[in-house]
């Protein structure tokens, strides 16, 4: 599934909505080059579980544990694995993936580690012209599910196919 997303709003309104339906186990990867929304995606994600810390990149802090305020809510886990060298450090980490929601920057390479299903969300921004990452320009963001099959790809499809964000 490839969705284009016009604004940062729309990019933070699509966390939010990728949020309302996650559980507890669920893992998503995020992928794309520096500048591409992963961070952005993120933010709105946060918000959607209402968690009590702002989501900020993790580049400095591999990773961080953001609760909700809502009861009976699992906290988010927000890695940035950029700086990571190995699945063995990755799984040093020690996330309780079964009472967490995990979002993984980078983490492409070390995502069985955490889980034998994810969905995997690549972030694409316009290349050329603007250089300025700012700069409120369309990104696209493929979906796609990995590993073994699960549930977490059917109840995204449904929750976007809910929202307004544009499909291609």
């Amino acid at each position: 599934m490839i969705l284009t997303i016009p604004t940062t709003q729309a990019m933070e309104s699509l966390g939010g909505t990728l949020a309302s339906i996650a559980k507890a186990g669920d893992v998503i990867i995020l992928t794309g080059e520096l500048g591409a929304g992963k961070t952005t995606f993120a933010r709105g994600f946060g918000h959607g579980l209402a968690v009590e810390t702002p989501v900020s990149s993790p580049t400095f802090v591999v990773a961080r544990e953001h609760p909700s305020r809502t009861p009976h809510t699992p906290p988010l886990v927000h890695i940035d694995a950029y700086r990571l060298g190995s699945a063995a450090e990755f799984e040093e980490l020690d996330i309780d993936v079964p009472g967490s929601i995990v979002l993984a920057e980078w983490a492409a390479p070390y995502a069985s580690v955490l889980s034998d299903t994810w969905l995997e969300l690549e972030f694409q921004r316009p290349m050329g012209g603007a250089e300025d990452f700012e700069e409120d320009q369309p990104r696209s963001v493929t979906l796609t599910p990995r590993g073994t099959p699960g549930t977490l790809f059917a109840r995204t499809q449904e929750a976007i196919g809910a929202s307004y964000v544009s499909l291609d």
